[in-house]
């Protein structure tokens, strides 16, 4: 018999999340939005980032979707990634906003 509820290879783990706060003076604005879509399609993992722990949640590998967010100078971003190299993506996304994504 078939167990519905048993786990399977491939099903997906529980989010790992994470929050920073924006260091740079102009906040995820363009050139921010596209070094972190960047760093985040450089992983399989699922990225997404949100200005509230409960959300919305944003693709973070969309360039257009991220600066939508508008997210000031002073903002937290969240985030929560899942997939097998997520642990990786989430130090990889914390390090670049807490480094002002190199122009703080």
């Amino acid at each position: 018999m078939h167990d519905a509820h048993a786990s399977r290879p491939g099903e997906t783990p529980v989010p790992l999340t994470a929050s920073v706060v924006l260091v740079n003076k102009v906040g995820l604005h363009a050139r921010p939005s596209v070094k972190l879509t960047q760093c985040a399609k450089g992983f399989t993992a699922k990225i997404e980032l949100a200005l509230a722990v409960d959300g919305p949640w944003t693709d973070a590998k969309s360039p257009v979707k991220v600066m939508r967010v508008k997210a000031p100078q002073g903002a937290t971003l969240h985030f929560r990634v899942t997939g097998s190299d997520g642990k990786a993506a989430l130090a990889a996304v914390l390090a670049l906003v807490h480094d002002g994504f190199g122009e703080a």
